[in-house]
Order: C-alpha cells, then structure tokens, then sequence
C-alpha cells in the first residue's frame, strides 16, 4: 500500500468525522473512556460470531476497568431480520442504558441503530407524528424510507437512545452512516431506514480487529464498499459534489482492490488499507446514495449475502449506466487495469460510450471471478422468482431513492422498470449484456 494514498484517506476520514470517530490499530480500549463520557450504565449489544468472541471480552473488560456497569445483548444475525431488533430494542427498553453500545459487523449495528429507536418513542408518539395506526406504529414499519425518526425526535424533542457503533468488519460502514437496513425473513425482502438522527454518536474500528476473520465476511465486506464507492459515483454526475465524491470513491475502491489479497493473508497493512477503503465506502453515501445493484440486494437476502449480491449486480448496471457515466468509467478503469482485471492491450482511452462501459464490466467480472465468485445471479442459486421480485420491490415508494439516484433515473409510473431494469436484471442472470437497453437521459 501506498503511504500516501494511507494518508489521505485517514485526512479525508478525518476532515469528515472529527473527534466523533476513532480509528486505527490498537484503539480498541478507548471504547470505555467513550462510554463513561455518556453515563455509568451502558448496554453492550455484540456480535454472535464466534471468532469476535475475544474483542468482546476485551470491551468488556475495559468497561469494568472503567466502572461502567453494562449488560451484555446477543447481536443480529445476516441481514438484521425483524425479530433481531424487537428483542434488541426490548432490552434497551428495559435497561435504560445512559448509552448502548453496538459491537459487530454492519448487522448488528443497524439493528442497534433501529432498536434505539424503538427503545426511545411510544406507540402514541408515533401515532400521532406519523399518522399511522396504533398497531403498525408499535412496529420498525413507520420508520422505513427517508427522515421519519427525524421527524419523532422534532416532535418530541427526544433524541434516540445515543449508540456508540464498534465496527469488527471492513465492509458496510454502518458505524458511520444514517442507514439502518432491516429484513422481514418472511418476505425474503429488506427494507431501509434512511435518518441522519440514527448516525452513531460515536464510532470505534480497530482495523486489527479484523485480523483472523473468516474469508467469507472479508470478501462480502470488501465488494460492499466497493459497490457504495462505485454507485454512488456512478450517481454523481453532473452534481454538485462530483468533484468531492470523485477524490473519496476512487481512493476508496483502489485501497480496496489493491489489498484484498493480502487482506486475505492477514497482512497488518493490507487490513488496515481495507478498513480504510470500506470506510471511505461510507463516506461516499453519506455525500450520494446507492442506486440499482443496492435495490437489487435487498431481494436476494435468502441466497446471496448483500456485498455478493452488489459485487454480480454492478457489473450490469454498468452497462446500462455508461453513456451516462464516462467519466466515472475513465476513471475507474485504470484502477482495474493496473491490477490485471482488464487485459492488456484493450486501450481504454481510445474506447467511448457502451463499449467502455463493457470493457470495464468485464473487468469487474474478472475480479469477481478470481475471487470464486460466480459471475451472474444463475449461477449464484437465483430464480425467475427472484427477478419478479427484484422488479417488484423497485415499485415501493419507500425505496424510489434508489431509482432517483441513478445516474439515468427509472420512473416507475412510466413503465420504466419493466422496460429497462428488467433487461439489466435478465443479463445479470443469464451473463448476456446484449439484453441490457440503454435510456438515454
């Protein structure tokens, strides 16, 4: 890794998050001063997997060592489902934590971040703010789409529980984002909770924590901030912040793709590049937000982990993107260029339009590939139901951002879904990128 390419992306994470995000190798004790600075009591909800068994014991002490009295909460499982952040929240409930910390992947955290919620408005409360009934708003349901917890906390001047996020992934960023993704198992369908108000007060990743994680979360993790750099990106053009988000994306997806490998041999340094990588992930979709492949994931929570489920989609939304996105393409074929994805001799700078767009497709897909992941949504176990789905869900009002953020926006009320996103979706699942039709925009 590149000392200065380390260096700006602890600048940029800085700049971003001041004194509210502690990062870096061996700050993982600094949880307990952080704690003690809310209250005495705290609630540690933390990760049920077994290899972060020993980061948990270690918070734990420190929070002893401090005198901060806590209970300890078993986390979410994948995909935070429903049922996790009922029981989570009616512990915080019951509790009463001066603040509650939420020790995980991105999981665990969302669920925390929704359960804080939960734990802080009463049925009532909801009722009347949001106008929905007293059986719904006794559910995570009011909550789902964009600025309702906002709109609690105004009304009654109550702030949600304060969550005090520790990252143990490189992946999702969730410790530093307005996002809390929740699934009804079900439906096999997840939702979002998109809210400033539930950004974590605090954030603590120790990248060494993430040494000795199983390949599977590494992989999944690393494609998840590939997926938010590069949609958001591909989301940027022609606004104002392109300029920003440009600097963060592209630093982010190549300190990613440039030390997976070694990640993957716990490399101290590659894994610090990695949890830099993913952190500036999050930093760009709190500049933009994700668009195609992140509505798609959100369907395919019974087969495919979500950094999967992005890492197969992007590559097809990349296609249908690229008469819009050449900068972005220009950009970000180079990156996969110089790490061997895209052969030599294809002269990217002599390609335009859909044919650089497919060139740099491809080049994702070989990344894919030599990873061992499959290559279209066929091989990963998916069905013609699942597309039906996919195409379904990208009608929900709740979740039209995702079509607004594209950078060739889909109008629902004009067929658009049917008549464009369902060809992305068929050549995602049969690898035939002749099905995709461009929109011009």
């Amino acid at each position: 890794m590149a000392e200065d390419e380390e260096m700006k992306a602890r600048r940029l994470l800085t700049e971003w998050k001041a004194d509210s995000y502690t990062f870096g190798l061996g700050v993982l004790d600094e949880v307990r001063g952080i704690a003690k600075g809310f209250g005495d009591r705290t609630l540690l909800v933390a990760s049920c997997s077994k290899w972060a068994q020993k980061l948990v014991d270690t918070v734990a002490g420190a929070l002893e060592r401090e005198k901060v009295a806590y209970d300890i909460v078993l986390g979410a499982r994948p995909n935070c489902p429903r049922e996790d952040l009922y029981r989570i929240g009616l512990q915080i409930a019951v509790s009463r934590p001066h603040c509650v910390i939420a020790m995980g992947g991105g999981s665990t955290i969302d669920a925390v971040k929704a359960a804080s919620v939960l734990a802080t408005y009463a049925p009532a409360e909801v009722s009347k703010t949001l106008g929905v009934d007293r059986a719904e708003a006794s559910s995570v349901d009011p909550y789902f789409g964009t600025g309702n917890v906002s709109k609690m906390r105004d009304a009654t001047k109550k702030d949600p529980i304060p969550v005090i996020a520790v990252q143990t992934a490189s992946s999702s960023a969730a410790h530093l984002t307005k996002y809390s993704n929740i699934t009804d198992p079900l439906m096999g369908q997840k939702k979002l909770i998109v809210d400033d108000a539930i950004t974590p007060k605090k954030a603590v990743f120790d990248y060494g924590a993430t040494i000795g994680a199983p390949r599977s979360l590494t992989l999944d993790g690393a494609f998840d901030g590939i997926a938010h750099s590069w949609e958001v990106f591909m989301g940027a053009t022609g606004k104002s912040y392109y300029q920003k988000l440009e600097q963060v994306a592209s630093l982010g997806i190549s300190l990613i793709i440039n030390n997976l490998e070694a990640a993957l041999e716990d490399d101290v340094d590659a894994r610090v590049a990695l949890g830099l990588g993913t952190d500036l992930g999050g930093y760009s979709i709190m500049i933009g937000g994700t668009n195609g492949p992140h509505l798609g994931s959100f369907s395919l929570v019974d087969i495919l982990s979500h950094g999967r489920a992005c890492a197969i989609l992007n590559p097809y939304y990349t296609v249908f993107f690229s008469p819009s996105i050449q900068d972005q393409l220009a950009c970000i074929g180079p990156i996969l260029e110089k790490a061997g994805f895209i052969k030599e001799g294809l002269d990217l700078k002599r390609r335009k339009g859909r044919e650089l767009g497919e060139a740099v497709a491809e080049g994702m897909i070989n990344l894919n590939k030599s990873l061992g992941f499959p290559a279209t949504l066929k091989e990963a176990g998916a069905s013609r139901v699942h597309i039906e789905r996919m195409l379904e869900a990208a009608k929900d009002p709740q979740l039209k951002m995702k079509l607004l953020n594209m950078p060739v926006p889909l109008d629902p009320e004009k067929e658009d879904i049917d008549r464009f996103m369902k060809g992305v979706l068929e050549a995602a699942f049969t690898g035939n990128i002749d099905q995709i039709k461009t929109k011009k925009n």
